[in-house]
């Protein structure tokens, strides 16, 4: 049993944790970035170096979601949710989203469901995005041009 008189001491490293249960319980909360692999392909790694195990390659236009950044690399997450680094040159703000749905997604001519379908896209399809998440709708613009609005729990990178 504690006594109440005495006061509660923490150890340092518990302050961290601590920190962020405040932010949680005071409504604050993070941005999430995303950004897009740049014009050419990127090479993923294990570690923050060029000496480091190669994991994969990037597509260009590919999204990923921004985890750590240290000095020229950074640490990110794909939309299946795999960690990896990359040289922070291959990178650029342009966004794109991907389809996540298991089945064709329906673009629709505005954030409505009730709007007509523009066209529809497969499971893993990029498209850049277009207009901000908003009430629940982000816009999206395909590789041929063709824009329309999709639900934001459809895509992923938003």
């Amino acid at each position: 049993m504690s006594n109440p008189a005495r006061p509660l001491r923490l150890h340092r490293r518990a302050l961290p944790a601590l920190t962020v249960v405040a932010m949680l319980a005071s409504g604050s909360a993070w941005a999430v970035d995303y950004k897009s692999v740049g014009n050419d392909p990127a090479i993923l790694y294990d570690a923050p170096t060029l000496r480091g195990n190669r994991i994969a390659i990037a597509p260009r236009g590919m999204p990923v979601e921004i985890v750590f950044a240290q000095n020229d690399w950074i640490k990110v997450r794909d939309s299946f949710g795999a960690l990896s680094w990359l040289e922070k040159k291959a990178l650029v703000d342009r966004r794109t989203v991907v389809a996540t749905d298991p089945v064709p997604l329906d673009v629709h001519a505005s954030a409505d469901g009730n709007a007509s379908v523009v066209f529809r896209v497969q499971p893993g399809v990029w498209m850049e995005l277009a207009v901000p998440p908003a009430s629940g709708w982000v816009g999206v613009r395909h590789r041929d041009g063709q824009s329309g609005f999709v639900r934001v729990g459809s895509v992923w990178g938003e």
